[in-house]
């Protein structure tokens, strides 16, 4: 069985060389696999969910470097709990990104507490923005855990 695989296309000028007005003229070409082996990766989201490893997950969940992706229970942003944020320590991540749902949200401190006192890193952003920064993050090979949160009825 063949597989197709595609890759992102960055062009940069080369190391050491001064750069000359206008488009490069011999430029070094990186290429990048659309699809890393071995990690999650979201290849596409909405207001309603994401696409990973070719399978929809609908409403909120939780996408590690590696592993399952597990439905998380919070439906609404003001339904979040400490034990929400505590659910994440099994997978003793070194960086948590929490997507706040369709706009930016954040978290009151002391439902985080679990994960600062274990030195867990923890960052807050809409959930667009989190699918972006979890794919860079992985890319990487960060142990990061995108804990996103699809809010049916925004405030």
């Amino acid at each position: 069985m063949l597989r197709r695989k595609t890759y992102n296309l960055t062009i940069a000028p080369r190391h050491g060389s001064p750069r000359p007005p206008g488009p490069p003229r011999n430029p070094t070409v990186k290429f990048q696999p659309d699809h890393l082996d071995g990690v999650n990766t979201i290849a596409r989201h909405d207001a309603s969910g994401v696409w990973v490893a070719g399978q929809t997950h609908r409403g909120s969940v939780v996408v590690p470097w590696v592993g399952t992706i597990q439905p998380w229970p919070p439906q609404r942003f003001d339904a979040l709990t400490q034990a929400h944020f505590d659910q994440l320590l099994d997978l003793q991540p070194e960086l948590v990104i929490f997507g706040s749902g369709a706009r930016l949200r954040f978290v009151a401190a002391p439902l985080i507490r679990g994960l600062v006192e274990r030195s867990i890193g923890f960052e807050v952003m809409d959930s667009a923005a989190a699918c972006r920064t979890f794919n860079v993050l992985v890319s990487e090979r960060r142990s990061v855990v995108a804990a996103l949160l699809f809010d049916p009825t925004p405030a």
